[in-house]
């Protein structure tokens, strides 16, 4: 390969390199948010936060898929990139941990609010209720006490 080709193609594979370090901040960024519209129980900045999330990595795949073909193209001796390449896998295992966080603290709400949801509806699931007869039923729905 000639030595102004491989120039170029350091340089793209530079460029891409970091743009997807800019993405991989901007997600990390965007995750931060959605732990706050979820500890804020904002629905429209949880919305938000999804769809951006949807498209940073939407971009994070394109500028893969470019960087794969540009070191498809560049020797395997070439180094000089390694340190950003693995800054950025860095980065998105960052962003893998919050991303974990974000969906234990939406699983735990989900749980609440299905259990909150059991015992409006009467169906409290695991033990059962006992009926005025006395027999256990698995699931009752609610029932006045008395009348008026």
């Amino acid at each position: 390969m000639s030595q102004p080709l491989q120039h170029e193609l350091d340089d793209a594979l530079a460029a891409v390199l970091g743009d997807m370090q800019q993405a991989v901040t901007r997600l990390a960024q965007v995750l931060e948010a959605e732990r706050g519209a979820l500890d804020d129980g904002d629905s429209t900045a949880l919305d938000q936060a999804g769809a951006h999330k949807q498209a940073i990595l939407l971009q994070l795949e394109q500028l893969d898929a470019e960087r794969r073909q540009l070191a498809r193209e560049l020797p395997p001796a070439n180094s000089a990139l390694e340190p950003a390449w693995a800054g950025i896998v860095q980065s998105l295992r960052l962003c893998q941990q919050l991303n974990q966080r974000n969906g234990k603290a939406v699983n735990q709400r989900l749980n609440l609010v299905r259990q909150a949801l059991a015992v409006l509806t009467g169906h409290a699931g695991e033990g059962g209720l006992y009926g005025r007869t006395g027999e256990l039923h698995a699931s009752l729905r609610s029932h006045a006490l008395a009348a008026a």
